[in-house]
């Protein structure tokens, strides 16, 4: 065996190992093997077939859209042809790998047969199989494309295009990733982590394989930036992200998503709900804007008033002050705490906190605009019918959150305390 194929085996063995870990449940890999594939009943959304590879099917339709949205603002999605929505899911796989910052690009392929595939400049395990739909024959079966450019990469996907549509092409995206970025650059990121990136009972994709995808880095965490805990660095997102990511385990005070993820640069979210990932989107631009001094403030202030009651005990000016980059010194904090509560009630409203340090503050997001939804699962859609679905959504003067219990709008109300939606069809879409 040469040292070409023998380099490539321990390649190949370590992406196993850092998707997989020891041992891979066949049922779990039977979920996770399946090709891009789009609905009939909306041109541009992916189909996923069975729970699990949604960490990596979401990212893909969320770079897809995000594509979609910059170039053909207004478009119906209607209207588009099977070769336009080819290109959209090659550019969209090309950016994921693009944020990888590789040296060069490694594509994964697979090989159906000796001679079904094209091997010109490739390093491929030889093999000659005959065994079931497993993940041993899965990887003897994998060859490997390297190539000095996104260009290269985005004419051979497109020249192959069933690479990404046939039966494996989910997986073939997962190991394109890690080879592309380097298993020891993974691993390195994941460092306080010993997991494997899919869950090896239930299929789920972890966090660090969402932000992988997301953002080209497997860090296990959404806050902005590496925080410090009990002497840990633990890292988080480093930088406001193309796309975002929202999840009702915030509601549920598990994690905190920050504004890196929660205001990214296009409207586009990622929606996590505990076992499955959602995309929602919006043709309305102002809603990826960064957000103003007076909403960073707003958010900040309501976060201290869990009961959405717009106002906070007084003695908590302090903390609100400080987490707002505001002049937070005791002196400066007592002279505020009796302009601001001069009845000495022992509370202090929003509106006189707003009015006081954000006079005629004006919203980025505007106050009513339309959301469309996706789930790529069929049978989690009415009527088992992939296809966006739309709802008019308003930001409404009080938080809505003590007042609902459907996980679509407590998820939304992460990012938009006051928002309420009313769908289109008159049912709100499902996060599972």
């Amino acid at each position: 065996m040469s040292a070409s194929s023998v380099a490539l085996e321990r390649e190949l063995a370590g992406t196993r190992r850092l998707l997989w870990g020891d041992h891979v449940k066949e049922d779990v890999f039977r979920r996770w093997a399946q090709g891009f594939q789009f609905s009939p009943d909306e041109p541009s959304a992916l189909i996923q077939q069975e729970g699990g590879p949604c960490a990596a099917i979401a990212p893909v339709q969320g770079f897809l859209l995000k594509i979609l949205l910059s170039e053909t603002p207004g478009h119906s999605f209607q209207d588009l042809t099977s070769e336009k929505c080819n290109s959209l899911l090659v550019r969209a796989v090309c950016t994921i790998l693009s944020q990888c910052l590789a040296p060069k690009y490694n594509v994964a392929v697979y090989r159906k047969n000796e001679s079904g595939a094209e091997t010109s400049g490739s390093n491929s395990v030889s093999v000659d199989e005959h065994s079931s739909d497993t993940i041993e024959h899965f990887h003897r079966r994998i060859q490997v494309h390297s190539f000095q450019n996104l260009s290269e990469v985005e004419a051979f996907y497109t020249r192959n295009i069933r690479i990404l549509k046939d039966k494996y092409g989910v997986l073939l995206l997962l190991y394109s990733v890690i080879l592309s970025k380097g298993i020891s650059t993974v691993e390195a990121e994941l460092s306080e982590l010993s997991d494997p990136l899919i869950h090896s009972t239930y299929g789920y994709g972890s966090q660090g394989l969402i932000n992988l995808m997301l953002t080209g880095r497997a860090v296990a965490h959404v806050w902005d930036h590496d925080q410090v805990v009990s002497g840990l660095r633990l890292r988080g997102i480093e930088k406001q992200n193309d796309i975002g990511f929202l999840t009702i385990m915030e509601h549920m005070q598990y994690c905190t998503v920050g504004s890196f993820y929660k205001s990214p640069k296009h409207p586009v979210w990622v929606l996590a709900s505990e076992t499955h990932l959602t995309v929602l989107f919006s043709l309305e631009r102002r809603l990826a804007a960064p957000e103003s001094a007076g909403e960073s403030a707003e958010r900040i202030f309501r976060s201290f008033d869990p009961e959405g009651n717009n106002f906070i005990p007084s003695v908590a000016l302090q903390d609100v002050l400080c987490a707002a980059d505001l002049v937070s010194e005791p002196e400066y904090v007592e002279l505020m705490r009796r302009k601001l509560d001069t009845e000495n009630l022992g509370i202090i409203l929003l509106s006189t906190f707003m009015d006081e340090f954000f006079p005629g503050c004006e919203r980025g997001a505007p106050d009513t605009f339309t959301l469309h939804h996706y789930n790529g699962l069929e049978r989690s859609n009415p009527g088992g019918r992939v296809v966006y679905r739309t709802g008019r959504a308003a930001l409404l003067e009080c938080p809505m959150r003590a007042a609902t219990t459907d996980p679509m709008l407590t998820c939304l109300q992460t990012k938009w305390p006051s928002i309420d939606v009313v769908w289109d069809d008159g049912h709100s879409p499902s996060l599972n």
